[in-house]
């Protein structure tokens, strides 16, 4: 290539680039939403709050992004089935078009922890899922971290976010940790009779959490 070849590529690249920075300036102010889902049986308890925390994390990291969130608490519906259709239920009714309308731009998912296991509420909900892979990937490069709630300090934690982050890979979604000492997920303790706010370490992991998500959800 010689000087010439070399610097007419140069500026088209770099014109190619301007042209992308400018897209991206211009969509600057959309919002950008995250969904947080509860996927554990008791409504509104410790699993609910502590993605309540990820997501006022979240929130904190800029103005432009929007939380939802959603608690599979007391809601009534089915995993994956044989045929793979469905009868209306309340994943259809309550749960989808949160994730369709629109697709957000990233996942907080938590549970809790059942015999060092996601809890079988949660493994409805990722089988239903199935639902936004067909005709395509609708999850896809969505950021997704993930939060379990334990009855022990050590007591599965993380067994249960990597087997969530594990079926989120099948979406081809971004998995994201939060920061020191949160590199895989938030980790919480339930060790004060449903008094969640008493775990200052793994609310803190949660903050970490939900700000690392909203950093990349905003990339």
């Amino acid at each position: 290539m010689d000087r010439r070849t070399f610097v007419n590529t140069t500026l088209a690249v770099g014109a190619t680039a301007a042209g992308l920075t400018s897209t991206v300036k211009a969509q600057s102010n959309k919002p950008v939403k995250i969904l947080g889902v509860a996927c554990s049986p008791r409504k509104g308890m410790t699993t609910a709050q502590s993605i309540h925390t990820a997501l006022d994390a979240a929130k904190a990291v800029s103005e432009q992004i929007k939380v939802e969130f959603v608690d599979l608490g007391g809601l009534k519906f089915a995993g994956w089935t044989a045929d793979g259709t469905f009868e209306k239920d309340d994943f259809s009714e309550l749960v989808l078009p949160k994730l369709t309308d629109p697709v957000p731009a990233g996942l907080i998912i938590g549970s809790p922890v059942y015999f060092r296991n996601l809890s079988s509420l949660c493994m409805a909900f990722l089988e239903r899922l199935a639902a936004v892979r067909s005709p395509r990937l609708r999850l896809a490069d969505t950021t997704v971290g993930v939060l379990s709630v334990g009855a022990y300090r050590n007591g599965g934690q993380e067994l249960v976010i990597a087997q969530i982050q594990a079926a989120m890979l099948c979406h081809r979604a971004k998995i994201v940790g939060g920061q020191p000492a949160a590199f895989q997920g938030a980790t919480l303790w339930n060790n004060w009779d449903d008094d969640i706010s008493k775990d200052t370490f793994g609310l803190e992991s949660a903050r970490k959490l939900g700000a690392r998500v909203a950093e990349a959800a905003l990339k």
